[in-house]
């Protein structure tokens, strides 16, 4: 974990608990349905039990905590309407950005995609597999400014983390990464050539390589889904 007392005159003391345990939900080292409270977590980071309060709440409107009034707050389990809900949101919101990137982009937008796929190909080459999370995020976010609405890549992002999550429980990264970054070719092939329903198709199949592994690890991690959840 960072050092707790690293920027805290820069940030509120409800920023940094937010962040930290953002950190620590979205990273599975706080696994579904694991009990927190406030006297810990404040304990823990040695500020008052309001900063932890404020920070319950963001996180609870993030819907990665459930609070329970009497009871200890909890991080959520996953749920399948909530996942579909995520799905659904971000393949809207990116065919959006992908028609409008491709009747945007310019020769620079077109050298920066490329750069950002040399980047991911020279991960691969080296097995960095843990780079490539963060690669794979900000060559969505390049689509979005591309498309000169770098404002959806907000909702991309919330969405995108939720399903994230789900899904370091049980992907072969080193597997999966050869087939993302092969999408990730083809979207920005279609994008550059100015191809917008073809760059919208390459994104819904992009989408689609997690169909299997989300049902995979529902069926082997049965314990963090919302019991309505359980097939």
């Amino acid at each position: 974990m960072a050092d707790l007392n690293t920027n805290w005159d820069r940030r509120t003391g409800v920023d940094v608990v937010t962040d930290h345990l953002y950190e620590e939900i979205i990273s599975l080292k706080l696994l579904p349905g694991t009990k927190i409270s406030e006297a810990e977590i404040a304990a823990r980071f040695g500020v008052s039990r309001q900063p932890v309060r404020d920070a319950f709440t963001r996180l609870a409107n993030m819907d990665l905590l459930v609070i329970r009034p009497q009871k200890a707050t909890e991080i959520k389990r996953f749920s399948t309407r909530s996942i579909e809900k995520s799905r659904f949101i971000r393949a809207a919101v990116e065919a959006e950005v992908l028609r409008r990137a491709a009747a945007r982009c310019d020769a620079e937008d077109a050298a920066a995609l490329e750069a950002a796929l040399a980047e991911q190909r020279a991960a691969l080459e080296n097995c960095d597999y843990d780079s490539f999370a963060s690669m794979d995020y900000n060559f969505h976010k390049l689509l979005c400014d591309i498309s000169g609405a770098d404002f959806a890549f907000d909702v991309i992002r919330a969405e995108k983390s939720k399903v994230d999550r789900l899904c370091m429980l049980g992907l072969e990264k080193e597997n999966r990464m050869p087939l993302l970054i092969e999408d990730h070719e083809t979207i920005a092939r279609h994008v550059i050539a100015g191809e917008p329903e073809e760059a919208v198709a390459a994104g819904k199949l992009h989408l689609s390589r997690l169909d299997s592994t989300i049902e995979r690890i529902r069926e082997q991690n049965a314990a963090y889904f919302e019991s309505d959840s359980r097939r």
